[in-house]
């Protein structure tokens, strides 16, 4: 109504509002009155923006490569980017006025092409196929630095490397040598498997018989000891013996001593007793035999009488010229 408008905006939208050549109110998510006339709005968008992207790149072997993903930005300073870009819109229906704001995302990712062309060209298909990681780095680190970014207030937050592939008959011939590769290893695997039995084997069979070595030394050992043992136990019985027989021979000498001791005495008591024996009979041999025996004859028993008699005889038979003995006499003498 005569020129005069009401519009609000989301509260992810940064606005400039502008009446003749400046700049009256600026804002997020602003809510106002205008007159149409007079006015221009400037709405810079503020949500991130999620752009996917997929480049066709050589390596430094000049091999295809195609490397996909995405990268995430925003605008972080509208200031900046309102002098390079055309954000302003058209009061009827809001709508941007020129297809600057859908050329910014393909600004953008150009300058991530370059960047990634710059990446993979120094290195060749097989490091770089296995490189994400490593390039996403180099590109983050790439776009934080990068003068042309800062400029427009353009922060790119992240970027995602999806894949990196070569072309069909590349990729066909890697997986052949791959195969080839894996059925090696496979066959190697066997091989030292094989290897590490065998091995297995042979340091059991060298455990085996390091443990027979092993128990027939320690059964020399045991059969040394047994022998030492019996050694010195027979060394011991030697030695036992020795001193026994010292101690016998001793024992022996000690005897020898005594028996000597003991000769000599019995000798000196037989000699005491010759001597008293010589001291009594000395007088007695000095008396007739005949007195002797007719004192002994004294008080004897007629029959000792008689066989005394007839000793008597007996001894002086060369002496007698005859001797009758008649048998009375001696029935006689027999009785008696």
């Amino acid at each position: 109504m005569f020129g005069f408008r009401f519009v609000k905006f989301e509260p992810n939208e940064y606005i400039h509002v502008i009446k003749k050549g400046r700049v009256v109110k600026k804002g997020r998510g602003l809510s106002f009155w205008f007159y149409k006339p007079s006015t221009s709005i400037i709405t810079v968008p503020l949500e991130t923006k999620n752009v996917p992207f997929m480049f066709e790149e050589l390596s430094s072997d000049y091999q295809t490569l195609t490397i996909q993903g995405d990268l995430i930005y925003k605008i972080t300073d509208t200031e900046k980017i309102i002098d390079q870009v055309n954000f302003s819109v058209d009061l009827k229906n809001y709508a941007y006025l020129s297809d600057d704001p859908e050329k910014l995302s393909r600004i953008i990712i150009n300058l991530v092409n370059t960047m990634t062309k710059t990446e993979v060209s120094k290195l060749p298909l097989r490091e770089a196929i296995q490189s994400i990681d490593r390039i996403a780095g180099a590109l983050k680190e790439a776009v934080q630095h990068n003068e042309y970014l800062q400029n427009l207030g353009i922060t790119i937050t992240n970027i995602n490397i999806l894949s990196i592939l070569p072309n069909k008959e590349t990729a066909r011939a890697l997986e052949a040598e791959t195969r080839e590769n894996i059925l090696r290893e496979a066959d190697d695997a066997v091989y030292k498997r094989r290897n590490a039995a065998v091995e297995q084997e042979r340091k059991i069979k060298e455990n085996e018989l390091n443990t027979q070595i092993a128990v027939e030394e320690k059964q020399r050992q045991i059969m040394e000891a047994h022998m030492e043992g019996k050694r010195a136990v027979q060394e011991k019985k030697r030695v036992i013996l020795q001193e026994d027989m010292a101690f016998k021979i001793k024992q022996e000498q000690e005897n020898a001593k005594l028996i000597e001791i003991s000769v000599k005495n019995k000798k000196t008591e037989a000699d005491i007793k010759a001597y008293s024996l010589n001291a009594v009979l000395e007088p007695m041999s000095k008396i007739n035999p005949e007195i002797i025996k007719a004192l002994s004859s004294i008080g004897m028993a007629p029959e000792k009488l008689i066989a005394n008699a007839f000793t008597g005889l007996a001894e002086n038979a060369g002496k007698i010229g005859e001797l009758n003995i008649s048998s009375e006499l001696l029935q006689q003498l027999m009785k008696k």
